[in-house]
C-alpha cells in the first residue's frame, strides 16, 4: 500500500487513527510507541520471566524498531492498537498493552500486554488495564475484552481475578513453550450492563 492511500484511510476513519490519545492515571500513564523506546522495550522483552509468557520476542534492536513502525501503520488504517506503559516519574515505558480485533470495529477484542518485572506488584498493571479498558468501552464501543493467560501462570492469572475478568474457559494446548505444548485459560470482561441490556437491531429503512 502507498504512503498517500495509509495517509487516505487514517483521515477518513477514527480520530485515534489520526492521534492516538494518552490516557492518564495515577501511578501510569499510557501512550503510543515511539521508536525512542525500541531500546528499553528491548531490554524488557529479553528478560527470562517476560520472555517465556510471550511468543518469541524480537531478537535484535532493529526488529523492535521495524515493529513500532507497524504498530504505527496498522493503527492509521484502523488494524491494531498498541500503547506503551510509563510509570508515574518515569521516562521509559516499562511495557506495553495491544489490542487486536477479533471482530470488525473492534467489537471483540483480544487484549495482549507484558510489564517489567520491577513493576509487578506495584499497581502499575491493575491502573493501566483498567484505562485500557476505560478506552476500548468508551471510545472504541468494545463490547468484550479477551485475554489468554497460560494455566501454569499463577501470577498472571490472579492479576486478571482481581481487575473483574471472568475466566470462561481452558484452551488446550494454545501457546508453546521451551517446546511444549501448553493450556491457556481463556478470562473475559464483558461492558459494564451489556448482559442484561437487550441488543436492538436497526430497523432497514423502507
Amino acid at each position: 500500500m502507498a504512503v498517500g492511500e495509509i495517509d487516505a484511510a487514517a483521515s477518513t476513519g477514527p480520530r485515534w487513527c489520526r492521534d492516538l490519545p494518552r490516557l492518564q492515571g495515577e501511578r501510569v500513564r499510557l501512550r503510543e510507541l515511539q521508536t525512542s523506546d525500541a531500546p528499553a522495550l528491548f531490554r524488557t522483552v529479553r528478560i527470562p520471566e517476560v520472555a517465556e509468557k510471550m511468543w518469541p520476542p524480537p531478537e535484535t534492536l532493529d526488529a523492535v524498531e521495524r515493529f513500532i513502525e507497524r504498530t504505527h501503520v496498522k493503527r492509521s488504517l484502523g488494524q491494531y492498537i498498541c500503547f506503551g506503559v510509563v510509570p508515574e516519574g518515569e521516562t521509559e515505558i516499562a511495557g506495553l498493552f495491544e489490542l487486536r480485533p477479533l471482530q470488525p470495529r473492534f467489537f471483540r477484542i483480544e487484549l495482549g500486554y507484558f510489564i517489567h518485572p520491577a513493576w509487578w506488584g506495584t499497581g502499575v498493571f491493575s491502573e493501566a488495564a483498567r484505562l485500557i479498558c476505560g478506552f476500548s468501552f468508551g471510545v472504541l464501543g468494545t463490547q468484550r475484552i479477551e485475554m489468554r493467560v497460560s494455566v501454569e501462570n499463577p501470577r498472571g492469572n490472579g492479576a486478571l481475578r482481581k481487575l473483574g475478568a471472568r475466566r470462561e474457559g481452558r484452551l488446550r494446548a494454545a501457546f508453546v513453550h521451551e517446546g511444549r505444548y501448553v493450556d491457556q485459560y481463556l478470562w473475559a470482561i464483558v461492558n459494564k450492563g451489556s448482559e442484561s441490556r437487550p441488543h436492538r437491531r436497526k430497523e432497514k429503512a423502507r
